[in-house]
């Protein structure tokens, strides 16, 4: 099996294979700047990499992969300490091109003017591509082992439901250390065949492509820049990852460019499992269906499975080719049967289709037997002038269960009530927050996602 086709001499050379803050390489070029890596790595039992958006770091983390090198994208914002865990406990040897407050190990320089033409051996299909570290929201982050195999399995069932294909340019702005951006992003142009351009997060404007993918909060971002936004309506397809999109940003993404995005669902532990596709769009806020291949369960508190009718809740399990091979550490593999509980709560419609709805009390509020999504109170306390960072989650309740309790980071003399009230008009009586609390900055993991399992600890 060969993972990266594109890196393997099939195809012909494009000029502008590959761009990355501004600067391009060639089909040719990327595979000497390769293979120029893989020759110094290969054997390492694994490498660490800043995974900044630059030249540099792409071209080193290919070339882990072409190495057969386990890969390990070491995130920019993480902390020194969090840096040197990653690296000391998933078995880094070396570093390519430094990673800033990791552990002393031979760091191996990534020299764009060097060029190897060897032919590097193909790994076996079930060793080790990349172990990413979770995002860190309910815990800890973990390593997770994701091999070569699942890589692809993942790659080709997602060109099969996008019909993406060489001729399209995929511009991808997800980070590079998140399985979205890494794997989706950049492994899956190198496996298709397609132009790969990585979107700055904080880029002013985005270049033409055919593809478009991006995380929600760079969607909300393009949705409010209308000549942005517009300049989107000659792409093929958008798609959003890494976290639900917001209805209303769908809408003005809709309205904007003439297209829905496409939503895929999954975890670092599963690659993406649940989409739409290019031909059969969902409504806002539904993920979509199972990739061939790919099962789902849904379970209620008493491990039954819900009725298949849109509504009923219960916890999301995901079993197929895509999954991850164990956690970096632990002796164990996933469970026999081959189901992994991704700990999301979910609903399924007739037509298979599903929506996600997150984790409890960090994405969904159980009060007296009513479900609110936190996304939707965050979204209307973010379109208050005064709020600058919010996140919302589900705090004990003695009568409740669980009550809306809102942290909020917003500008001086803003109270408590005018937020209540600002949410009342917009939502329902039952997604008011009962308790709302102002912070100078909301806790965030080394992935940047915020930490809402210390504001549920809390209290």
């Amino acid at each position: 099996m060969t993972l990266l086709p594109a890196l393997r001499g099939s195809g012909a050379d494009r000029a502008d294979a590959l761009r990355v803050a501004g600067r391009v390489l060639s089909s040719e070029d990327l595979l000497g700047c390769v293979n120029a890596v893989a020759d110094r790595i290969r054997g390492a039992p694994a490498v660490a990499v800043e995974a900044t958006p630059s030249l540099e770091a792409v071209v080193g983390m290919v070339g882990a992969v072409q190495a057969g090198v386990p890969l390990v994208p070491v995130p920019p914002g993480a902390g020194a300490g969090e840096r040197r865990r990653i690296v000391r406990e998933s078995g880094a040897a070396a570093l390519l091109g430094g990673v800033p407050g990791a552990p002393a190990l031979p760091v191996v320089p990534v020299d764009l003017r060097q060029r190897s033409w060897t032919e590097q051996p193909e790994p076996a299909p079930g060793a080790d591509a990349v172990i990413l570290y979770t995002g860190g929201v309910g815990g800890p982050s973990r390593g997770v082992r994701i091999s070569r195999r699942a890589i692809a399995a993942d790659l080709d069932l997602l060109a099969d439901a996008w019909r993406w294909s060489g001729d399209d340019v995929l511009v991808q702005g997800a980070p590079l250390f998140r399985a979205y951006g890494l794997v989706v992003g950049l492994l899956g142009a190198l496996r298709v065949g397609s132009r790969f351009v990585h979107l700055d997060r904080h880029a002013a404007a985005g270049p033409v492509g055919t593809i478009y993918l991006a995380v929600p909060d760079q969607w909300d971002r393009i949705s409010r820049d209308r000549p942005w936004a517009r300049t989107l309506s000659s792409a093929r397809i958008l798609v959003s990852g890494d976290a639900p999109l917001a209805p209303a940003v769908t809408e003005r993404l809709r309205l904007l460019t003439s297209h829905s995005p496409i939503q895929g669902y999954g975890t670092t532990e599963t690659l993406v499992a649940v989409t739409g596709n290019a031909d059969a769009r969902c409504a806002p806020g539904v993920s979509g269906t199972p990739l061939p291949g790919v099962q789902t369960r849904i379970l209620d508190s008493d491990g039954r499975p819900v009725p298949a009718d849109g509504e009923s809740v219960g916890e999301l399990s995901i079993r197929g080719p895509t999954l991850f091979s164990g956690y970096v550490g632990d002796s164990g593999r996933v469970p026999a049967d081959g189901w992994h509980a991704t700990g999301d709560l979910a609903t399924v419609a007739a037509d298979g289709s599903h929506r996600i709805m997150g984790r409890p009390g960090a994405d969904v509020v159980r009060g007296r037997g009513r479900l609110v999504h936190a996304g939707q109170v965050e979204e209307v306390l973010l379109s208050h002038p005064g709020v600058r960072d919010v996140a919302v989650v589900g705090t004990p309740h003695r009568v409740l269960g669980e009550q809306v309790t809102a942290y909020v980071v917003a500008a001086e003399g803003l109270t408590a009530q005018v937020l209540v009230d600002h949410v009342g008009r917009l939502l329902s009586a039952g997604h008011r927050p009962r308790s709302v609390r102002f912070v100078d900055e909301l806790p965030r993991g080394p992935q940047g996602r915020v930490r809402k399992s210390a504001l549920i600890a809390a209290g």
